[in-house]
């Protein structure tokens, strides 16, 4: 579903450039000059090379002149955007905070001064390590290493939701009550405004909007909640393990059983009958199922997971309105797409609905 970047820090030959033409969202004069004196040791003029992984936002691999130092700088696309998209600052606050607490990429430099390059931006550091956002990907990974990862990837989950937010400093990411009800009126809302521009609607999310808001699980003590946390964007190190979290920009506070019924959402098994994603890198042999992966979550954190069915439905209802809004924006010519891209996106939207509604039967029973 993310419709959001996603950083790919990996190491490979650069595709390098100090081209103003060929180095899209950077001045690369202002941009060098403001790096060089806040991030020591990366002395311009800087070998610039496009960091593949993300849809959108601009994302460089930024060496010195010496080639002795290597960063990663990032901002918004060019463009209008939503008010609460792509948002650097909220990344910032979130990796800064984690530092040395949870792996993330090392904080750097963060320029809030929009006359510098036309956005915020930030440097962090580079990380040794590759996201997963297909089956192919994990080909690297010996079997015996694929049950380390999964369990890597759900402990540093474990690990973010029992982090202390007034601590570490991120008590003002968000409000703490109340998330589930207040994503779900918001989801809804953009599926009802939507609709006129997709040409879709579907009665069975207006089924499921009315049952999700009838039986909400009550919260407990809000944590971070990451909001897209899959392996997509989770970078592995060499050893199998989480090295970095990262695109923390749609982060905020809540019910982390939230983040865990996303998270296992996305985490596709062979033997479901649905799955949004037919080329996930947990079908791949040698990673262990949801229910391994939910008890070792229950141990670590302590947290009642009783209800997580619950979550899952919710966040494939969040899912197919999410794009049913990116489908709408389509159809209006917001994004040249073919049309056979069109048809695929509106069968996805239906896809995912079928998926919702199908474990809604099985939490609550056919309506």
């Amino acid at each position: 579903m993310n419709e959001y970047a996603t950083t790919t820090q990996q190491a490979g030959t650069p595709n390098e450039t100090n081209s103003k033409a060929t180095t899209a969202g950077y001045e690369i004069a202002s941009v060098e000059a403001w790096v060089t004196d806040r991030v020591p040791g990366l002395q311009a003029p800087f070998r610039w090379r496009r960091l593949s992984g993300g849809h959108s936002n601009l994302t460089y691999r930024i060496s010195s002149a010496d080639n002795t130092h290597t960063a990663v700088i990032r901002r918004p696309p060019l463009g209008t955007l939503l008010p609460k998209a792509h948002d650097m600052s909220r990344e910032w606050a979130c990796i800064s905070a984690m530092w040395n607490r949870i792996p993330v990429p090392e904080p750097l430099a963060f320029c809030a001064d929009t006359s510098v390059t036309g956005a915020p931006f930030y440097v962090m550091g580079l990380v040794d390590g590759k996201a997963w956002h297909t089956v192919n990907d994990v080909d690297e990974v010996t079997h015996e290493h694929r049950l380390r990862a999964a369990e890597s990837w759900i402990d540093t989950l474990a690990a973010i939701h029992s982090l202390d937010i007034d601590e570490i400093g991120l008590a003002g990411l968000g409000r703490r009550e109340s998330y589930v009800q207040r994503q779900t009126r918001t989801w809804y809302r953009s599926w009802i405004s939507s609709t006129e521009a997709a040409g879709l609607d579907d009665p069975r999310i207006h089924m499921l909007h009315e049952r999700l808001g009838a039986d909400v699980p009550e919260q407990g003590r809000a944590t971070v909640v990451h909001g897209d946390y899959g392996t997509h964007n989770v970078m592995f190190g060499p050893d199998a393990r989480v090295a970095a979290v990262v695109d923390w920009e749609i982060a905020t506070l809540g019910d982390p059983l939230a983040d865990l019924g996303y998270s296992m959402n996305a985490w596709i098994r062979p033997d479901d009958a649905f799955g949004d994603v037919t080329e996930a890198p947990s079908l791949a042999p040698g990673f262990p199922d949801r229910e391994y992966l939910v008890a070792r979550y229950a141990d670590l954190t302590g947290r009642d997971v009783s209800n997580l069915d619950y979550y899952r439905v919710f966040n494939r209802f969040k899912t197919a309105c999410i794009l049913h809004g990116v489908y709408a924006r389509y159809r209006l010519g917001q994004k040249a797409i073919s049309e056979a891209e069109l048809d695929a996106m509106r069968a996805r939207v239906l896809r995912v609905i079928d998926d919702a509604a199908a474990h809604a039967d099985a939490v609550w029973g056919s309506a």
